[in-house]
């Protein structure tokens, strides 16, 4: 279906460009928001009517992309990503990362606008953009992407709780285990020495002669 946009559409064009629609879109989205007209006589000789506002307001949009186009190829943008020690980087530098540091210096670039060659870059070094603006006008910006090294401790890790009652444990069976050392022994004097005794025999025997001596 053919329609004529009354309003700009960043997905389908400006005021005033005639495009191709599905009949479902057109019906369901563009005419009830007044986005679009159906393409008939009538709307053709309005918009030819409205024709010279048209063209003024796009002249206003080339000069604020050539005045855009300078601000931006005046930046130069710089993106730190954690790389490796060889420069190659953990990921990729991709439209959506240069749109975000571009808003975060207040440039607000829609991700489409911006082309990179490949799918991004995915190592450190310098490199160029291209950001479709209005119509033909493009900005060329400069990019330093610079490596961000990732730091990496080992620690070693405390003893569980567990584990260390265990041990204490072990160690004081261990302990208690080991027999207590014996008191010194204190060293005998000659007074405490005790003396031998003379054996019972030998006293019955010397008994008997001295009964005799006696007697006679």
């Amino acid at each position: 279906m053919k329609v004529i946009l009354n309003k700009d559409l960043s997905t389908l064009g400006e005021e005033g460009d005639v495009k191709d629609v599905a009949k479902g879109y057109a019906r369901n989205y563009l005419f009830p928001r007044d986005i679009a007209l159906p393409y008939t006589e009538s709307t053709i000789k309005l918009f030819e009517s409205r024709r010279g506002d048209i063209e003024a307001r796009k002249e206003d949009k080339r000069k604020d992309a050539l005045g855009l186009k300078e601000k931006l190829e005046s930046l130069e943008l710089t993106i730190v990503m954690p790389a490796g020690a060889n420069g190659k980087l953990y990921g990729a530098v991709t439209s959506q990362t240069v749109a975000d540091e571009l808003a975060r210096q207040g440039f607000q670039i829609e991700r489409k606008r911006i082309e990179l060659v490949g799918t991004g870059f995915k190592s450190v070094g310098k490199y160029k953009a291209s950001i479709k603006l209005y119509e033909s006008a493009a900005a060329e910006i400069s990019i330093e992407v610079q490596g961000q090294p990732i730091k990496t401790e080992t620690h070693a890790a405390p003893a569980r709780p567990a584990r260390r009652r265990r041990e204490e444990h072990s160690a004081e069976e261990a302990l208690s285990a080991a027999p207590a050392p014996e008191p010194p022994v204190p060293e005998a004097s000659a007074s405490d020495v005790p003396k031998p005794e003379a054996p019972e025999s030998a006293a019955q025997e010397a008994a008997p002669a001295e009964t005799e001596a006696e007697k006679e």
